[in-house]
C-alpha cells in the first residue's frame, strides 16, 4: 500500500469516527422546574440554615422533622 492510499484511508476513518462521536453524545438537557420561593414560607433552623415549606404547613413541625432527619444522618 502506498503512502497516499494509506493517508486517504486514515483520513476517511477519522471523519467517520468524528461523525459517530458527535451523534453519540448529543443528549437532551434535563430541565427542572424550581418552586417559587415567594409562594413559600421560610423556616429558620439556625443562623446558617433555612428551609422553605408551603404556606399552609406548620413551620414548627417542619423544623422538628428537619432536625430529626439530620440526627438520623449523623447516627
Amino acid at each position: 500500500m502506498n503512502y497516499k492510499v494509506a493517508l486517504e484511508a486514515m483520513h476517511t476513518f477519522n471523519i467517520n469516527i468524528k461523525r459517530k462521536d458527535n451523534t453519540m453524545f448529543d443528549k437532551k438537557q434535563n430541565s427542572f422546574k424550581s418552586p417559587d420561593l415567594h409562594k413559600m414560607q421560610e423556616v429558620i433552623i439556625n443562623a446558617r440554615t433555612r428551609i422553605y415549606v408551603e404556606e399552609g404547613q406548620d413551620p414548627e413541625e417542619a423544623k422538628k422533622r428537619y432536625l430529626e432527619r439530620l440526627e438520623n444522618k449523623r447516627a
